[in-house]
């Protein structure tokens, strides 16, 4: 990848013609910690620096600082101490903007990175925000960034009425769109009429060097646990071990890095299973057994036989490694050594109380039933999610920018 990439927000800084429809209208960002220019600034001081008149700012999840470590852990409202706007949360007393939020300015600008992830909530984000715009008359341009994981699609998708704040839509797990794609989709399928617009980036070659990821882009943690690129390669699987009684390394410095780990389970003999079970599904990335003791959150202070993924450098394929699967696996491991392992973690998993956080994350019953199921084998779950993987490919293929 060249120095030539540019993300969104750093060709709206650099073309004055961009940021002409901006003139004379009130302007609120959507940001994050990794909402950053090239050169590390953050969106918030470089448009106001570029004479835009940003009347309000927005959090997601984790708020604009970044600062909220896990789940469910909200953020209040506050006063931006050096400009004096309101900064709103989207992650607290509201998930979605309310008419004096949306009251607070006349065009909204996304810069969000995304991890390509159904189940990262800024795509739910996203979605909730067009739709209050669509409501009152507001318009919001995306900022573009890489998706990071690239175009690969993969998992089962959503299903009706399985919608949360971790499934705005029936997409697969791993949707392979930019957020400004996404956008398109959501305008689409949800036939909102809304000032819809994308800043594009220049130069993005998702099949390039990083495959997605760009190599002259600095890494900016876009929540606290998404610590690296591996990481965001990882995490379409692993984020289902939120779900599961497993430890999926918080508390530790490689956080959802790992297949599992858990004080009372043989690493070693996991590993052996689901090489027995489905080999295939282990291609594109290396498994190395190791050791970890979470300072905090599930299993603290007990020693964790894990497993640790390396989707990266030399043992990196990008289009074998299919981390949905791979998760999936694990856990059709576990079960198939230990029938009765309470695998499956019961708690109200992103408010939702009435069904198992497994359920929430995959947006439906599928891969539970499957791997709780003896008689069931790999070839039962890669019929259905083949099918809603192609499915997908179809309807998104009119959107692709890059």
């Amino acid at each position: 990848m060249t120095s030539s990439f540019q993300t969104g927000i750093d060709r709206l800084l650099a073309e004055p013609s961009l940021r002409h429809p901006l003139e004379g209208r009130r302007v609120a960002l959507v940001a994050h910690p990794a909402s950053v220019t090239a050169d590390l600034t953050h969106s918030l001081d470089a448009l106001i620096a570029a004479g835009v008149n940003v009347t309000s700012a927005f959090g997601p999840q984790h708020g604009l600082k970044g600062d909220k470590q896990d789940n469910m852990v909200e953020t209040a409202n506050e006063l931006d101490p050096a400009y004096g706007i309101p900064i709103y949360s989207l992650y607290g007393e509201v998930r979605r903007p309310t008419p004096a939020m949306m009251d607070s300015a006349d065009v909204f600008l996304f810069d969000l990175q995304d991890l390509g992830c159904r189940i990262y909530t800024f795509v739910t984000t996203l979605l909730y925000l067009l739709e209050e715009a669509a409501k009152s008359g507001k318009a919001v341009w995306v900022l573009d960034r890489p998706n990071p994981a690239g175009r690969p699609i993969e998992g089962t998708s959503l299903l009706d009425g399985h919608e949360s704040f971790v499934g705005a839509g029936p997409m697969p797990m791993r949707h392979g769109l930019t957020l400004g794609e996404m956008g398109h989709w959501f305008v689409r399928h949800f036939n909102l009429d809304v000032d819809y617009r994308v800043i594009p980036m220049h130069g993005w070659q998702p099949e390039g060097p990083g495959f997605g990821w760009p190599e002259s882009r600095i890494w900016v943690n876009p929540s606290p646990n998404a610590a690296n690129l591996n990481m965001a390669r990882a995490y379409a699987g692993t984020v289902m071990l939120e779900g599961a009684t497993l430890s999926e390394g918080r508390g530790t410095t490689r956080p959802l890095e790992v297949l599992f780990g858990a004080p009372d389970l043989d690493a070693k003999a996991v590993l052996t299973e689901m090489q027995r079970v489905a080999p295939e599904w282990l291609a594109g990335c290396a498994l190395r057994e190791c050791w970890f003791e979470p300072t905090f959150h599930k299993h603290a202070k007990s020693l964790c036989s894990a497993l640790m993924i390396h989707a990266e450098g030399g043992f990196y394929d990008h289009h074998k490694f299919r981390p949905w699967r791979l998760q999936a696996l694990a856990f059709k491991a576990i079960r198939g050594l230990h029938g009765d392992y309470p695998l499956w973690r019961d708690f109200p998993y992103e408010y939702e109380f009435d069904r198992l956080a497994i359920d929430v994350i995959n947006g439906g019953p599928a891969l539970r039933q499957w791997v709780d199921d003896p008689a069931t084998q790999p070839a039962d779950l890669e019929t259905i999610a083949s099918a809603d993987e192609q499915r997908w490919a179809h309807d998104i293929r009119d959107l692709l920018l890059y």
